[in-house]
């Protein structure tokens, strides 16, 4: 799995796993790319840094102080900055308008493009080799930029 920071034409920034660089590639030639915020299709890699980890003799840095106070649990559940708050409508507006089909995301996807069963608006989970095989097929999936709520805490 690999993260990349994109971008969209609107200058919003998010960040999103694909498979492997291949994966991204073939998903963003097939338009599949759209940007978490506003839902554009022209979206870009952004500058990113690396992910470096440091050595086991590091001295660990300190935790980072804030004047407003941990609002617990709560504070989680609310989105309060513009992305969060856009995977969220996102994330309910999936829910709200498509099926969710477990661990049967791969066999129903491959189905309906095989045409053994109806089109509809479905998510789920697949393993990565799954996923893989999928896109491969050319079959179309994109994968969400959260989990499913059986796996949230």
């Amino acid at each position: 799995m690999i993260k990349f920071t994109l971008k969209c034409i609107h200058d919003h920034q998010f960040e999103s796993w694909f498979q492997s660089a291949e994966a991204y590639d073939k998903l963003h030639a097939a338009g599949m790319v759209s940007c978490a915020v506003c839902g554009s299709e022209s979206v870009t890699k952004a500058l990113m840094a690396p992910s470096v980890r440091a050595s086991r003799d590091a001295v660990p840095a300190p935790a980072p102080t804030s004047a407003a106070p941990d609002t617990g649990p709560s504070r989680l559940s609310a989105p309060t900055d513009p992305r969060g708050k856009a995977i969220a409508a996102l994330r309910t507006r999936i829910e709200k308008n498509s099926e969710y089909v477990g661990l049967e995301f791969a066999a129903q996807a491959r189905d309906m493009h095989d045409g053994l069963t109806p089109n509809r608006a479905i998510h789920g989970e697949a393993k990565p080799e799954e996923a893989r095989k999928l896109i491969d097929d050319g079959v179309p999936v994109l994968p969400l930029p959260f989990v499913p709520r059986r796996k949230a805490n």
